[in-house]
């Protein structure tokens, strides 16, 4: 992504095809004929760098975006998240606050890059933000759509419990458990499961970043909306289970990285329960026996594990290292018991 090359290079190439005499017109004024008018009144210009695919970005989303904002005839962004390894995820109507950048933001499609022009009253307004931003600027940014996540439909869904929860509350004042989801199971089982895997890559996102106990909610809260589901036909019970398997296998892992054995043990027995040859499955419960040192436990997981994929390296090396330690416990153990049994026999001898 260009970071501030755009403004020297238009600067560069009015200063070489302009008369000295004629006044050069201004950086921005340059760049407009090559921009599309996205609302119509000229408050808000496009230009597309690098396209997109796939649909446009939906309202209420949450984008994971690289921006940088620039004034005229300024080379350095006043903001900028190109610096950021981790850019964090932005809920449109909520956490982009520019009116410009969000509209501009809904044009465009996954992996774009694109320009946007915005007039004042789509920025900063007349007032400005001093001391970075002057009165009535009109001012660039650059946008590059990383990612973005359907968390409208999101928090539609959830909506529906928490509007649920308030009614049953009314009706009755001494009943405060919450009640069945009825409104979430007239909604098609389709429809849930897009739910749950927007929040599952919502998970992996914070997975990736290292945030394992963000990671572990949005995993936990996409199972609870799975468990609340009333089933009514064995197909719908098997897609919920299906649904279900990656959810388990993803909680055990994030539990593994939080040094919670007993949890990931259980979540990763869960994960069996539905696909007892499972190798991820088998995998996480062997990791979780050795962090627990139950090794006989851990060698017949991977065991099982390894049949099932013997040449994978994970598996190979994790159970090299289980009968090791194995090997070194009950060598422990037969010292302890000798060391016993020597003194024992010592004290009878007196």
């Amino acid at each position: 992504m260009s970071r501030n090359g755009l403004i020297t290079s238009l600067r560069r190439l009015i200063n070489d095809e302009e008369p000295l005499e004629t006044r050069s017109p201004s950086p921005f004024e340059q760049l407009r004929p090559r921009m599309n008018d996205i609302i119509g009144d000229g408050g808000i210009l496009k230009e597309v760098v690098q396209p997109g695919e796939g649909p446009p970005v939906p309202e209420n989303a949450s984008v994971l975006i690289h921006y940088s904002g620039f004034l005229e005839y300024s080379d350095q962004p006043f903001e900028t998240t190109t610096n950021l390894k981790y850019p964090r995820m932005m809920k449109l109507g909520r956490d982009v606050t520019l009116a410009g950048l969000e509209v501009g933001l809904l044009t465009m499609k996954k992996g774009e890059f694109s320009r946007f022009l915005l007039q004042p009253q789509y920025a900063y307004g007349e007032m400005g933000c001093p001391p970075f931003i002057p009165a009535a600027a009109v001012v660039l940014y650059e946008v590059q759509i990383l990612d973005y996540l359907d968390s409208g439909q999101v928090d539609d869904f959830i909506a529906m419990s928490l509007v649920g929860r308030l009614q049953h509350r009314s009706e009755t004042v001494f009943d405060f458990c919450s009640p069945p989801q009825e409104e979430q199971n007239t909604v098609p089982l389709s429809t849930l499961l897009e739910v749950v895997n927007t929040l599952r890559s919502f998970g992996n996102r914070f997975f990736n970043q290292n945030r394992y106990y963000n990671a572990k909610d949005r995993y936990k809260q996409a199972m609870t909306l799975l468990g609340n589901r009333e089933t009514q036909s064995d197909s719908e019970k098997e897609r919920i289970k299906t649904a279900l398997l990656p959810l388990y296998l993803n909680i055990s892992l994030a539990e593994l990285r939080l040094e919670r054995p007993h949890k990931a043990l259980k979540y990763g027995n869960k994960a069996l329960e539905i696909d007892s040859a499972n190798t991820k499955a088998l995998f996480r419960c062997g990791q979780a026996y050795l962090e627990l040192h139950e090794y006989a436990s851990a060698q017949c997981c991977l065991t099982s594990a390894q049949a099932q994929k013997p040449f994978d390296s994970d598996i190979n090396n994790l159970l090299r290292k289980v009968t090791m330690c194995y090997k070194d416990s009950l060598d422990k153990e037969k010292d302890l018991y000798s060391k016993m049994f020597r003194e024992l026999k010592g004290s009878v001898k007196m």
